[in-house]
């Protein structure tokens, strides 16, 4: 059973026990009904406490039922909770932990709440494109107040108790309850149980003076912040209805608005982006009860930008880091650096001077090795450059306890190359971190010949700690995320030579939905970075064609932000990217040596390109095994390569349009002489999935 049912003197205690947060699927629904039914049969039982085991009061939904015929059968979550509404005999909500979506709207449903002060609290629909569907948009507002409820309903972010029981007014919360929380909702319950008439949430009035006014500008505030995604404006007119219509009338808006909500784009990208995060978490040939190493002690070799992000992200979990350097001015540096970015975090108000002085206490900078023998975890973080790679890695596994885990941040490089550089390969994994790794969510865990599996379960386990986003990734040059960026940065540069400006490409991508288009990320980066790959693939992979435009651009220096000049120009001081009259002298002049008149080009033909670009070689790393799932390759490009989250990733986008139409598309552009014509050859998955009508997701 998913709900328990006991009685404890006059009361009934109905207990959901469905882990890990007691999502309300239908077995728990049926048996939370089945409970109440039976509390009001019993002649002894005077009322009901309604609460739920473990570390959750409830999640909300059930998502292994989310968008299956299971989410709407009897009872389901409106009929149930119409159920508790009219027990003749009270009902009271002990709430504890977490209290959201569904769960809160149950406890809505109740006649009482009390709640332990430290529970989160939210209706976090809206971060699934959708808006609260079993009334919480009508019971909040009428009881926490209007403008409260709006901004927890239109923002999802959860709130403790303790602040939601300091609204003046509010009804939501009867009573806070230190210590146990079971026995003081009984004993409440107990006090209640001959009040009559029974209260209900939906017997309040929802008031607020001058509401038109408010709502006009709740309206123009949501809408400046909700460009892309309908739900926040969809949330506002359902709370508001809470104020302009009788109940059932909000009732049945708050319904139309959700099944509107549910069929959008934008929704489904989110619940794609939703399940994704999760499915990522899981690796096919690791069961998740796998041991993992206890992990206590992180080595960080490297103090430059990429090694002080990585210290960082450890030292925000609470982690011990030793950062080790060759030389001492370099340390310094690296010190000083993640010192002043603590403190600008306090100046800020984002961190409290005792975290900064604790996250700085767990930090010891070295330029000894041998002080990373006691170390858990080691990552280097030195130049991309195998020489280099390997004299490090050979001299960690000199120094390195039994049993500790050496990890590469390397973003292009082979990973079993570089364990063969030890006598433990089974200890050696990829930790990718994208830059500012204290910032960035994504990181790549990538998987060597020889990786073994508890290593595995560890460093899965360790970026959940560190708040990253983990997705596996198989041994390959670029692995998931590079690899697939190079052949969208490929296609960039075919465009300049056909007759486009980088502003020209980067506006088309921006408006798509990109953070930051193609030649705006490579000044960021350092264009002397992809310069440095270019001229490796022109030694390895000879056949492969590129654009010379960006070899043109770097031989004179420029590189980017970091030089003031490079696709764009940078005032001194400034990171505003200028369209460069150099730049556009040095394409017309490509040009020219290329013998190409340039060619109007649409932003739809840009847009394609460079997506279906991603799409084709995600097919051929899918196909490879180098990806797990593409859900997984979705996950790389919404969480570390800025990809629009409102379309759901590069193969969620391509299922949208249509995998016929994908393949259409490329074959138009395997016509066009200047390109790459063998690239637009459909991967053989691709090709496959279109011919059979399926879909990537």
């Amino acid at each position: 059973m998913t709900a328990h049912y006991e009685v404890r003197g006059s009361v009934a205690v109905i207990t959901l026990d469905n882990p890990p947060v007691n999502g309300m699927g239908l077995t728990t629904r049926a048996a939370i009904a089945d409970g109440v039914e039976r509390a009001e049969g019993d002649p002894a039982v005077r009322a009901l406490v309604l609460t739920g085991a473990g570390k959750a009061f409830s999640g909300g939904a059930d998502i292994k039922e989310f968008g299956t015929p299971k989410a709407l059968a009897e009872p389901n979550l409106l009929s149930l909770i119409t159920l508790v509404e009219r027990c003749s005999k009270p009902v009271v909500a002990a709430v504890h932990t977490i209290c959201m979506g569904g769960g809160l709207e149950l406890a809505l449903g109740c006649h009482y709440r009390v709640a332990a002060p430290g529970t989160q609290v939210a209706l976090p629909e809206v971060k699934l494109g959708l808006l609260p569907g079993a009334g919480g948009t009508q019971r909040l507002p009428r009881a926490l107040g209007v403008e409260p409820a709006l901004n927890m309903i239109v923002g999802g972010e959860p709130v403790e108790a303790r602040r939601l029981a300091e609204v003046p007014g509010q009804r939501l919360f009867d009573r806070l309850i230190d210590g146990d929380l079971l026995a003081g909702a009984v004993e409440f319950a107990e006090t209640v149980a001959e009040r009559r008439p029974l209260p209900k949430v939906r017997d309040l009035v929802a008031t607020l003076p001058d509401a038109e006014a408010f709502f006009a500008a709740a309206r123009a505030r949501v809408a400046g912040m909700s460009q892309h995604f309908p739900a926040p404006l969809r949330c506002l007119e359902s709370v508001a209805a809470s104020v302009m219509l009788p109940f059932d009338d909000g009732i049945r808006q708050e319904r139309e608005g959700f099944a509107a909500l549910m069929a959008t784009p934008e929704s489904r990208a989110l619940r794609h982006a939703f399940f994704a995060e999760r499915a990522a978490t899981k690796i096919a040939d690791v069961p998740e009860d796998t041991p993992r190493r206890e992990i206590r002690r992180v080595a960080v070799v490297g103090a430059g930008t990429m090694g002080r992000g990585i210290v960082m992200s450890f030292l925000n979990a609470g982690l011990s880091v030793t950062l080790l350097e060759t030389d001492a001015q370099a340390l310094d540096r690296g010190v000083a650096a993640i010192r002043q970015s603590y403190e600008a975090q306090v100046g800020k108000g984002r961190l409290d001077a005792d975290g900064c002085v604790r996250r700085l206490a767990l930090l010891t900078a070295t330029l000894q090795p041998a002080d990373l023998r006691d170390a858990d975890l080691l990552i280097e973080a030195v130049f991309e450059d195998i020489g280099v790679k390997e004299a490090v890695f050979r001299q960690l596994d000199a120094i390195a306890r039994p049993g500790a885990i050496l990890a590469s941040n390397t973003s292009t490089l082979d990973v079993d190359r570089i364990a063969s550089f030890t006598r433990r390969p089974q200890d050696v994994v990829g930790l990718h971190f994208f830059s500012p790794a204290q910032v960035m969510k994504l990181l790549e865990v990538v998987r060597g010949r020889a990786t073994a599996k508890d290593v595995l379960a560890t460093v899965m386990a360790l970026a959940k700690k560190i708040r990253k986003t983990a997705v596996v990734s198989g041994v390959c040059d670029g692995f998931i995320g590079n690899r697939m960026i190079e052949q969208y940065a490929r296609q960039a540069g075919f465009l300049l030579d056909e007759g486009c400006s980088p502003q020209q490409v980067d506006r088309a991508m921006e408006t798509f939905g990109f953070a930051m288009g193609p030649f705006r990320m490579s000044d960021l980066a350092g264009n002397d970075i992809s310069w440095a790959i270019r001229k490796r693939r022109y030694i390895e992979k000879p056949q492969l064609k590129y654009s010379a435009s960006a070899d043109r651009l770097c031989e004179l220096g420029r590189f980017g932000q970091k030089t003031g000049a490079g696709w764009y120009d940078y005032p001194a001081g400034k990171r505003e990217a200028v369209p460069s009259p150099i730049v556009d002298e040095l394409l017309k002049a490509h040009r020219a040596t290329l013998g190409v008149l340039p060619r109007d080009i649409g932003d739809d033909e840009i847009v394609h390109r460079l997506v279906f670009a991603l799409v084709n070689e995600a097919a051929h790393l899918l196909e490879e095994g180098i990806a797990q799932r593409a859900s997984d390759v979705d996950m790389v490009y919404l969480s570390g390569y800025g990809f629009p989250l409102w379309r759901g990733g590069p193969l969620c986008y391509a299922d949208s349009q249509g995998l016929a139409n994908v393949v259409q598309a490329m074959q138009r552009f395997a016509r066009n002489p200047l390109d790459d014509t063998a690239f637009w050859t459909p991967a053989p998955l691709l090709a496959r999935l279109a011919a059979e009508g399926r879909r990537f997701t």
